[in-house]
């Protein structure tokens, strides 16, 4: 490791790259210069010679004033910004500014005393100009007008709300909702994963029989069309679009107008599916894939009544050039018959006359994707009718994923705006000690702002359009990311800075209009100001119940807990809690070889960490002293201890209600444990659908216990 100079730091750090940090036990760590020069040329950035220094420096130093307006301007409701203006010294200039509902209003200049610049051989000032108060939240824009009145420039002005705010039943009290990956939850009806269907039905079980408020799923981003099927949904071709093999297949309405014929042959196929719903065995994407688009495809076939035919022109007209690029991605990757290989140069670009003159040679496979889409879209938006109904106040939490696969959709149709050459993960932290590498290309920070951040803003839009609520994951990032270079172990990387301002505002401004509240994740190395920032704009933060510790690693107790929160024992990245409590985890960390230290130690650790969990649970009564080693009594302890918390969304997952124990996900790893892919399951690892919910005495009984622990 070659250490970083002087000059290289203050560069790195002008670039928004640090080049020290404090880890998640508060170690100070330096990076090496390797890693910041690597980060560095993904940014765009020469810093190998001293004339490519130069050259950095002078860019950075004239890159404001090469341009009239900024890229983007973003400001909170209620607060006043100050708008720089560049234009040839003496020059005049006026701005002003037309909101998006169309009505325009000048704005006023105000005092800025700047040496002018000479930027190209031209002398450059700067006015300065407000950016009133009392704007409406929304996306406005600002035009630059030269002496005559003529426009010279624009940009976007985003308004975003000083706080999100709770609805009042949140404020009032907590509530409790139930936590499930959908693919893993299944019904007698499931073709052999969880589709709409199930999430609809578990989350109507939830709220009718034991008064749950919202259901908060895993992303329902969209996986490639082609076999194998990803099975981290963590790890999508594309954010902004869903998965269609979570479509319910009958519920389709064109369904009902096959030929019986056809519809007796799909359900010949479903048969075999079905009776995997009653199995323990692993979760076959492929398999269902399979099946699902033949019988999609069937479907499609039929003509859609005049009615249906202008719901789905309105759907493709609203999703827009970001709709249509996912629907060629998809088709261009069957017709070339794989995604992730070297594509021909031809069509490694969106933009292309190529792919224009692809796009209509494939014109009605693009429109089939584009299909997939509004059958996603439309059973989404009768999930969250059903889930209302049933007295859901919340409803669906989605989940937005870190990032996207290197080679999917996202990664081409939005490449301008993502950096190449590098992974974002996470350095090492309790949930892998060496370190995380999620193999996805970040945001680039420049890049995206150039765009006004728009692409994140669409993001989102489509994602809350039904939604309760966002879980953001690694909600860190959009403050600042782990970037790894390409050929760099996951220990070896640096965080990148993000303008937080921008992106959590837009994030809030969307939920605002989606009448959405929005769940961070913030777990792992955190700033401390950080939590406090996202509490300031109305963003609930997230409490595990493990890892609530001091920074002298004593117990937290719940009433101390943050109110601003979604608290749970459990998360997705650590084992059922009855596993948990079992040791499941170290024996599997252990096995696959990531652990750092031996294997005794930590077991040792975990027994001590249980030891003071059963006094704390036996000295405020949840516990009786005979049931302390009782795996089932333990667990109805801890989410009484929960329950004891102030935090506003309680969350119970559905695996720890069925005594479920095997990791749906061990973080740092890829095929070394079937990730994604496990049922869920009883605590005797025999398959639980749905309906055993209601109908199975035991498991009924089971499920009140707990639900009535946190509810207490």
């Amino acid at each position: 490791m070659s250490f970083i100079d002087g000059e290289l730091a203050e560069l790195a750090r002008a670039h928004g790259v640090a080049v020290s940090y404090y880890d998640q036990a508060g170690t100070f760590r330096e990076v090496s210069a390797e890693t910041v020069l690597a980060v560095l040329a993904a940014l765009g950035v020469d810093a190998l010679s001293e004339e490519g220094r130069a050259q950095a420096w002078e860019r950075h130093r004239l890159r404001n004033w090469r341009r009239t307006l900024p890229p983007v301007f973003v400001v909170r409701q209620g607060q006043p910004g100050r708008l720089w203006v560049h234009v040839p010294h003496g020059d005049s200039v006026a701005v002003d500014l037309e909101t998006e509902e169309g009505w325009t209003r000048d704005l006023a200049q105000l005092a800025h005393d700047v040496t002018p610049v000479d930027v190209d051989g031209v002398l450059v000032g700067e006015a300065c100009f407000e950016i009133p108060s009392d704007l409406p939240l929304g996306y406005h824009t600002v035009h630059a007008r030269d002496g005559v009145g003529a426009a010279i420039a624009s940009c976007p002005v985003i308004v975003t709300p000083r706080r999100l705010e709770l609805p009042e039943f949140l404020v009032e009290e907590p509530v409790w909702g139930l936590m499930a990956q959908v693919y893993s939850v299944r019904s007698r009806m499931s073709w052999g994963l969880g589709d709409l269907g199930d999430m609809s039905a578990v989350g109507e079980w939830a709220a009718r029989e034991h008064g749950a408020d919202f259901l908060l799923v895993n992303p329902l981003h969209a996986s490639s069309p082609l076999i194998p099927v990803a099975p981290s949904p963590y790890l999508p071709v594309a954010r902004r679009f869903f998965a269609p093999w979570y479509v319910r297949i009958e519920d389709i309405p064109e369904f009902d107008d096959l030929p019986i014929a056809t519809q007796e042959a799909l359900e010949q196929s479903a048969t075999p599916l079905r009776e995997l719903n009653a199995s323990n065995a692993l979760l076959d994407r492929d398999r269902v894939w399979k099946a699902k688009v033949e019988a999609l495809e069937a479907i499609y076939a039929i003509e859609l009544a005049p009615a249906r035919s202008e719901q789905f022109a309105k759907f493709r007209a609203a999703e827009g050039r970001g709709l249509h690029d996912f629907a060629v991605w998809c088709a261009l990757v069957e017709d070339l018959g794989f995604g992730d290989g070297e594509w021909p140069e031809e069509l490694r670009h969106p933009h292309t006359a190529d792919v224009m003159a692809a796009g209509e040679r494939l014109a009605q496979r693009v429109r089939f994707h584009e299909w997939l889409q509004w059958l996603v879209d439309q059973q989404l938006a009768e999930a969250t009718a059903a889930l209302a109904a049933a007295g859901m106040r919340v409803g669906v939490v989605h989940d937005l994923a870190v990032g996207v696969h290197p080679e999917g959709s996202d990664s081409w149709a939005l490449q301008d705006v993502l950096a190449r050459g590098i992974s974002v993960g996470a350095p090492p932290d309790m949930y892998n000690q060496v370190g995380q590498n999620w193999s996805q290309p970040p945001w680039h920070p420049v890049a995206l702002a150039e765009e006004a951040f728009m692409p994140f803003r669409d993001m989102l839009r489509t994602i809350l359009r039904h939604a309760g609520g966002l879980r953001v994951d690694h909600m860190l990032g959009l403050f600042r990311l782990w970037w790894i270079p390409d050929g760099m172990a996951a220990n070896e990387g640096t965080f990148v800075t993000y303008d937080h301002e921008a992106l959590v505002g837009i994030l809030c401004l969307e939920a605002h209009r989606a009448d959405a509240l929005v769940v961070g994740e913030d777990l792992g190395t955190v700033e401390a100001w950080v939590q406090d920032y996202l509490r300031d704009c109305g963003v609930l933060g997230t409490s595990i119940l493990w890892f609530e510790r001091r920074e002298d690693h004593s117990i937290i107790s719940p009433e101390e807990w943050r109110t601003l929160c979604l608290s749970s024992v459990s998360v997705h990245d650590l084992p059922p809690t009855a596993g948990y409590l079992a040791g499941v985890h170290v024996e599997l960390r252990d096995r696959l070889g990531l652990l750092s230290r031996p294997v005794q130690e930590e077991r040792a650790a975990h027994e001590a960490e249980l030891d003071e969990y059963r006094a704390l649970l036996a000295q405020r009564g949840l516990l009786a002293p005979e049931s302390d080693h009782d795996i089932d009594a333990l667990m109805v302890a801890l989410h009484a201890y929960l329950g004891q918390s102030p935090s506003r969304l309680q969350g119970v997952a559905l695996v720890d209600l069925v005594g479920d124990v095997v990791p749906q996900n061990q973080p740092g790893t890829d095929q070394e444990h079937p990730n994604w892919r496990i049922p869920v399951c009883d605590g005797d690892g025999r398959a639980v659908v749905i309906e055993d919910l209601s109908a199975d005495p035991e498991l009924a009984a089971r499920v009140a216990r707990l639900i009535a622990a946190v509810r207490r």
